[in-house]
């Protein structure tokens, strides 16, 4: 069974990018080099110039924080507004993280997955509860070592 997660690189202006690390594939890589991967990724510097300004928000109109797809197959695209989602604990927290000139990268993770779980539940989804383990199966007396049974 393949593992998943993600990897995540933080830029200075608190934008940042979210990889998928499949069975660890990029534990080995540091920050720079997932940062020269991603660079690649896009079509160059050019494109730096031609990105549009950040989307307005869908609500109130005003700047996003972020602006994010759901999971997979939901539709949901999430967004992050200052003014719209100052209530709510998790995006409130997430807005005074980006806007911190001295945020710690290390938190990014959990505080997006939160902040997803937080936006989906609005949106009327729920994370379902991690699988537990199968059981394990029963053991054969005759397996048992001697003095055990």
């Amino acid at each position: 069974m393949k593992t998943f997660s993600w990897r995540y690189l933080v830029y200075a202006d608190g934008s940042f990018s979210r990889m998928s690390n499949i069975d660890g594939s990029l534990d080995d890589y540091t920050d720079v080099d997932l940062a020269h991967m991603d660079a690649m990724r896009s079509r160059g510097a050019e494109d730096e110039r031609e990105k549009p300004a950040r989307r307005p928000c869908s609500r109130c109109g005003g700047d996003l924080v972020l602006h994010w797809h759901g999971p997979w197959g939901t539709g949901v695209w999430m967004e992050l507004c200052p003014a719209c989602d100052a209530d709510r604990p998790v995006a409130r927290a997430f807005i005074r993280w980006h806007r911190d000139p001295d945020r710690d990268p290390a938190i990014l993770q959990e505080l997006f997955e939160d902040w997803e779980t937080e936006t989906m539940h609005a949106e009327g989804w729920s994370r379902a509860a991690e699988p537990k383990a199968p059981p394990a199966p029963p053991v054969h007396p005759r397996l048992v070592p001697r003095g055990e049974g």
